[in-house]
């Protein structure tokens, strides 16, 4: 009885075979097969030759190596000192343009004044030629008159105004003292009573002083 359970028992554990005799298993079914485009683009052309020479994606991307770098900067070096040098002769140029430009301007320009003052000096020219050969020194004053009104004109048409200072306070800001005197009045102390020289501003801007005398 027991002979025929184990026999039994040893049909039931023994495995199947195929017709090849292939021992089906369950472990076919966990293998993974492997790509076979892979097995294809290795196995497509066997009698390939590979070039180890032949230039690849790294090499195209190697960084520069440094006699190439080398050769760059001195490129740029020598572009940024030729763009210095043409800056500096520009403004060299310039700067000499100018300095020739103020000397002119400095000479020349009293030009349209000095027209302006010839015809006063053909006046006086005149005048005196006149005053010379004249009998009348009331015509002679008369003339001097007319040419002095017109040089004054000439004055105020530039700019130039005479500093009023007879019988004004003395300001040390607008008069320059030339010496004081005891005044005549005590409502005349610090009040100027003669002017040695009168005083003119051009544009409001004093360009001679008058010369008092202050009384004290």
């Amino acid at each position: 009885m027991l002979k025929k359970r184990f026999s039994k028992k040893q049909e039931v554990e023994k495995p199947e075979t195929g017709d090849e005799g292939i021992v089906e298993t369950g472990s076919e079914l966990n293998e993974t097969p492997e790509p076979e485009e892979d097995r294809t683009e290795e196995n497509s052309d066997p009698d390939k030759i590979v070039d180890i020479n032949e230039p690849n994606e790294v090499a195209e991307t190697e960084e520069p190596d440094g006699e190439t770098e080398m050769v760059a900067l001195q490129k740029e070096l020598l572009e940024s000192k030729d763009k210095y040098l043409r800056l500096a002769a520009e403004f060299d140029n310039y700067r000499k343009r100018t300095l020739r430009e103020k000397m002119d301007l400095i000479q020349n320009a009293g030009e349209s004044l000095l027209k302006d003052i010839l015809p006063v000096v053909d006046d006086f020219d005149r005048g005196i030629e006149v005053a010379s050969k004249a009998e009348d020194m009331d015509a002679v004053r008369t003339g001097m008159n007319l040419i002095y009104n017109k040089l004054k004109d000439f004055l105020t048409n530039n700019g130039v105004k005479e500093i009023d200072a007879m019988h004004e306070p003395f300001d040390t800001d607008w008069h320059e003292a030339i010496t004081n005197i005891p005044a005549p009045s005590d409502d005349m102390k610090g009040i100027i009573i003669d002017v040695i020289q009168k005083g003119y501003t051009l544009n409001d801007k004093i360009i001679r002083y008058p010369k008092v005398v202050v009384g004290e």
